[in-house]
This record gives C-alpha cells, sequence and structure tokens, in this order.
C-alpha cells in the first residue's frame, strides 16, 4: 500500500496541487459559518428579532457564495493534476505488455488493465484528492464552529465521530483483500470470455457450445463469490457509518434536556445538530466511502498496474556475437500448452552471407520461424543461436545491431520521411539515406511526398508504399541479418525482385518468408516447410525430391510458364 500512495503522491504536480490548496482555504469560511449563523438565527427569530435572523442567514448565503467561488477553481485544477497520471499509467500498461511480450512472457489481463483498470484508478485517484481536500476543509470547518458555539458540545459530538472513523479504517485490511480477489476475478473472466468470443466460429462449428459454457461459466461464478464478499464489506461500512455519523447525533439529542438546563440556547443546541448532520454526516460518509471502496480500488488497481509494469532490466553478461550465423538445433514451437507443434524438431543453419527463402502453405510455421531468429518468439523446445548467442543473453540494444525484421504489415509513423527511414539508423549520413532509397526503389515515392523532410502522413500512404519506408529503413539498419516476412507482398513482381536483390546485395544474410516463386528462385537456398518435416535445398534439388515444393511451384507459376525458362539463383 505504501508503494501505490507514494506513486500517487510522486505523481501531484507541485503548481496545480497548491493552487487546488489555496483556492481550498474559502470553502472554510461557511464550514464553519452555517452552525453559527444557523444558531444566533434561530435565537433571534424565537426572541422576536427577525431583522438580526435574516441578517445571520445573509451572512451565511455570502458565506456560501465564497466557497462556490473556490470549489469552481478547484474542479478547473483538479484535471491538471489527473490527465497527467493516466497519460503515465498508460505509459506503464503499454510498456509492460510489449515489454514481456517480447521476452515471450504472458501478457494475460493486459486488455483489462489497459481499458478498466486504468479508468479506476484515473477516477478513483481524482476522486481520493477530492475527498482528502473535502474532508480537511469541513473537519477543520466544524470543529472551529462548534469550539466558537458551545465547546461542551465538540466534546459529545466528536468522539463518537472519531470512533466510526476508526472502526471504518480497522476493517481496510479485509477491505483490501476482497477488493484484490474481485479483481484477479475480473480479470480471469475478461481473458475467458475473449477466448470464447474469439472463437465463437469454431465452438458453433464443432458443436462445443456445453465446453466454452464451462469454460466461462467459472469464471463467473469466482467473479459473482468476489462481489457477494465485497457486499459484506459494504455491510460493515453501513455499520461504522451509524456509529460515527449518527451516533453523535441521538448523543446530542439525547442530552438536549441536560445542555438547555445547563445555559444552552435553543438555537445553539439546533446550530450544533446543524454541524452533525450537514457537516460530520456528509464528510465522514465520504472518507468512508473513498477509503473502503474507491482508495482501496485505488490502491489495489494500481498495484497491479505496477506489478505489470515493465520487468526490471537483469543485468546480462558482456555477450558479443561472433558473426551472424543462424543456427536452430531441434526447435520446437506450440502456442499452447495442448496445441500441435507449429514447428516440430527443426535444424536449420543459415551461415554468414547466405540467402535463403521458405515456402509453404499458409499457416504452416513461416513466420513463426521468423519470430524464432529475431528474438521475438522463444522456442518451446531447442535452442536458437545467432552469431552463437541465444537472444535472451543480449540486450535490447544489441538485439537491434544484429538483426532487423520486416513484417507484412509495414509500421509507419507521423514525421518526416527521413525520421521513418533512419529510426533504426539515427546516425545515418545524407548520401546512405539517399542511397537506401535508390537501392529498394523508393526514389519515386519519396519525391512524390515531397524529399526527406517532408511531413508523412500513414493514413495517405497505401500498403505498397508503408512497405516501400519500411524497406528502405531495413537496408539503413547496421543489423547483418534481414529478414523479409512478406515484406513485399503488397508490391508488384518488379518493385519486389529490386527490393530483394537489393538486401541480396546488402553486406550480410537475407531470410526471405516467400510469396511468390520469383522470390524463391531468387534466393541461394529454399527452405521448404510442410509441418512434419522440412526440405532444405536448392531449386532444382528441391523439383526433384519435395512433392510439396512441386506442388507449390505449380500453383504459383501462370499456366503459359515454360519449366525451362526458371532458373535459380547461383
Amino acid at each position: 500500500m505504501r508503494r501505490e500512495l507514494a506513486f500517487g503522491a510522486a505523481a501531484l504536480r507541485r503548481r496545480p496541487t497548491l493552487l487546488l490548496a489555496a483556492w481550498s482555504v474559502p470553502e472554510i469560511l461557511p464550514t464553519a459559518a452555517y452552525g453559527i449563523a444557523v444558531a444566533h438565527a434561530t435565537d433571534a427569530f424565537l426572541g422576536g428579532r427577525s431583522g438580526a435572523g435574516l441578517c445571520w442567514l445573509a451572512g451565511l448565503v455570502a458565506a456560501a457564495g465564497l466557497g462556490a467561488v473556490g470549489a469552481r477553481q478547484v474542479y478547473r485544477r483538479l484535471g491538471e493534476l489527473v490527465e497527467p497520471f493516466r497519460d503515465e499509467l498508460v505509459r506503464l500498461v503499454v510498456g509492460g505488455a510489449l515489454r514481456r511480450g517480447v521476452a515471450g512472457q504472458r501478457t494475460d489481463g493486459a486488455l483489462s488493465r489497459m481499458n478498466r483498470q486504468v479508468e479506476i484508478v484515473r477516477d478513483t485517484y481524482a476522486g481520493l484528492i477530492l475527498v482528502t481536500r473535502t474532508f480537511a476543509v469541513t473537519v477543520v470547518g466544524v470543529v472551529t464552529g462548534l469550539l466558537s458555539l458551545a465547546p461542551i458540545i465538540a466534546l459529545l459530538v466528536v468522539p463518537p465521530f472519531l470512533l466510526g472513523f476508526a472502526a471504518s479504517l480497522a476493517i481496510l485490511g479485509t477491505a483490501a483483500q476482497r477488493v484484490a480477489a474481485s479483481l484477479s476475478a475480473d480479470e480471469h473472466l475478461t481473458t475467458a470470455a475473449g477466448t470464447a468470443f474469439a472463437g465463437v466460429r469454431d465452438i458453433t462449428s464443432a458443436g462445443a457450445e456445453d465446453f466454452a459454457a464451462d469454460l466461462v461459466g467459472e469464471p463467473i461464478d469466482a467473479h459473482a463469490a468476489a462481489e457477494r464478499a465485497l457486499a459484506k464489506v459494504a455491510a460493515l461500512r453501513t455499520l461504522c457509518f451509524a456509529i460515527g455519523g449518527w451516533l453523535p447525533l441521538l448523543v446530542l439529542l439525547a442530552t438536549g434536556p441536560w445542555l438547555i438546563g445547563r445555559g444552552i440556547s435553543t438555537g445553539t443546541l439546533l446550530g450544533g445538530l446543524t454541524y452533525v448532520l450537514l457537516g460530520l454526516q456528509p464528510a465522514l460518509n465520504t472518507v468512508m466511502a473513498a477509503l473502503g471502496d474507491s482508495g482501496l480500488r485505488f490502491v489495489v488497481t494500481l498495484g497491479r498496474i505496477l506489478d505489470s509494469g515493465p520487468p526490471a532490466r537483469r543485468q546480462l553478461p558482456a555477450v558479443v556475437p561472433r558473426g551472424h550465423q543462424v543456427r536452430l538445433h531441434k526447435v520446437s514451437f506450440t502456442y499452447g500448452a495442448h496445441a500441435e507443434p507449429v514447428l516440430r524438431a527443426l535444424d536449420l543453419v543459415v551461415p554468414d552471407g547466405d540467402h535463403l527463402a521458405v515456402v509453404g502453405p499458409s499457416g504452416i510455421g513461416k513466420s513463426t520461424l521468423a519470430g524464432l531468429v529475431c528474438g521475438l518468439l522463444p522456442p518451446t523446445e531447442g535452442r536458437v543461436l545467432v552469431g552463437r548467442v541465444a537472444p535472451g543473453e543480449l540486450s535490447a540494444e544489441l538485439l537491434a545491431r544484429t538483426r532487423v525484421l520486416i513484417p507484412q504489415e509495414a509500421y509507419v509513423f507521423s514525421g518526416t520521411v527521413a525520421d521513418n527511414l533512419t529510426y533504426l539508423a539515427p546516425h545515418a549520413t545524407a548520401q546512405q539515406l539517399e542511397q537506401a532509397i535508390e537501392a529498394v526503389g523508393a526514389a519515386a515515392l519519396v519525391a512524390r511526398l515531397g524529399g526527406t523532410r517532408a511531413m508523412l502522413r500513414p493514413a495517405q500512404l497505401s500498403a505498397g508504399e508503408r512497405q516501400l519506408v519500411a524497406l528502405a529503413r531495413a537496408y539503413l539498419s547496421p543489423a547483418p541479418l534481414a529478414v523479409l516476412d512478406e515484406a513485399t507482398c503488397h508490391l508488384d513482381p518488379e518493385a519486389e525482385r529490386r527490393a530483394e536483390e537489393a538486401f541480396a546485395a546488402r553486406p550480410g544474410s537475407l531470410i526471405v518468408v516467400a510469396h511468390r516463386i520469383s522470390s524463391a528462385l531468387r534466393a541461394h537456398r529454399i527452405l521448404v516447410l510442410d509441418g512434419k518435416e522440412a526440405s532444405l535445398g536448392r531449386h532444382t534439388t528441391l523439383v526433384r525430391t519435395s512433392e510439396l515444393y512441386r506442388d507449390l511451384l505449380g500453383h504459383w507459376q501462370p499456366p503459359h510458364d515454360r519449366e525451362d525458362q526458371i532458373q535459380p539463383a547461383s
């Protein structure tokens, strides 16, 4: 709890906090004055002095107006505190999910944290700021007013008020555990429901509705049980409020005759009742709701977000890759504990300077292989080495300098053309930039955009144009190993040829996940994945030995092509 409260306190920006506190001061005046004004106005009216009574009420209205001005300014300053805090939470959740995903760790619950829990923390954070301010203002104002009105009434009212407040604090530990259980149940329910919804077509076609109902039913029951446990805590909170909020009122009413006998006027007694009903009761109710509900949700939910943030970077040994040879030894990979392996006991060596094309039917594991080579996925079994080093043994900086992956859906961001192209090589010279643009065939696109200093808007580019930008960016990268995962699928055959030949001529190695036969024919070697056994060789060899490769070759070739026109790259 200390960590979460310290995080929230550290997020308070100094200037908005000071302004919020300063504008809270005017609210103390009406809080302290309304009991006194009611007492004197009542005595004045009972004594036949209507004018004096009206003056006291007019003064109360004026004090309330002053407090309203302060309250308006308080709400204006609240956004300056809350919105930057929310932005920091979003960065924390997204950064944590990305880092854990890249590291091959589970990211369950990230969606719930992003959509629901961040908003819970944001709203409760704002509520805690307001409640803390309001509670302080109210207590200071009421105690000041009671002492000015009649100290004996303060002695009768304040002790039960503090007793109820202390009782509400005593149940916070139990409440925190039940809030944590509720949030955990919510995450499990979100994950289970998301899994069921994503596979609704498969569930329906396979007649697995009962299985899906069981899959989601257990988290639903657990979530309902957690919510019932929270309801019991709410009942205890109601009892605490009865002690701290209603008991002072009963004590004051019960001792009324005794107080009047000691010289306390009717107006003074009514003023004390006003302080209890309009001051202490609302303040206690608000602070209990904040600490027992919103406060606990803030602490528990923020704790889960902080725990899911970017993992602490472990100190990696000073390992430097020797070359960029790719070696896979008995590598298998599955996307779930009970799923069929996408890759099974794969052995593969890609020497320095090699040009390998990976082919196979859709869904056979070509992109999975690219992810394994680039360190985005950890193998379920076996070992992946690049430069004789496993990806997990390298820092993020060394990984980026060793290999570069260009996926099918190219990433382009708003900024200048140069910013996009030099993202992986920030120190590239203008000559190197122009060379990369020309090599991959992006010169016409850059000229149309207005040059390298022109602003680039992703929505204004076609899928093929975004791929050209990504290809030029990767070409500039210092990484000697380039992996093209269908990175040219939106280009025409001639543009694809130019880009692949540029990467083949670039110093280093090239692995191409091919979607056209021409990409395979340009490679030195071809890897055919069929889900059981992989075949590796040159085009002429695979035509003789691999039935799947012959099927793919016949599917890819236009009917008018003659096989004697197809020549593999040397």
